[in-house]
């Protein structure tokens, strides 16, 4: 099970789940279950989100683009523009799959881009991989 809650320490990294949707957002935790090296925390929209990160400075975000009060492209362009998140990985989660869509996720500055719905093995891979380069870094 991942870490949920547990205080942030150096060797644990944090991914922050954001999506407005509640079955969506429990897929992922339960994905996320498959990492129990992780510690896991969650936003319900985009300014939870930019609160969170200011308050867990994870490492990895999976974000949802449509969502109330600060879209995904929002929250992405905020990360990556500030010196201080700039460096957190950001993997848009969304149903949106039009080349436009991808390319404004792109222009936001997102690192990756996965299409719902999301294939476990996929988004659990993913999620290692961009970690253990993180950790490399």
């Amino acid at each position: 099970m991942a870490l949920e809650n547990q205080p942030k320490s150096e060797a644990t990294p944090t991914v922050l789940l954001v999506d407005d949707n509640p079955q969506n957002l429990e897929l992922l935790e339960v994905y996320m279950e498959e990492l129990p090296e992780i510690r896991v925390v969650t936003a319900t929209n985009g300014l939870e989100a930019m609160s969170q990160v200011a308050d867990e400075s994870p490492d990895l975000i999976l974000l949802d683009i449509m969502m109330p009060k600060l879209s995904g492209f929002e929250v992405c362009k905020r990360i990556k523009a500030d010196p201080k998140t700039r460096d957190i990985i950001v993997v848009m989660v969304t149903a949106l799959s039009e080349p436009s869509d991808i390319e404004r996720a792109a222009e936001c500055g997102t690192d990756d881009y996965i299409s719902k719905p999301i294939d476990r093995k996929a988004m659990v891979d993913l999620v290692r991989n961009l970690l253990k380069t993180r950790t490399r870094a």
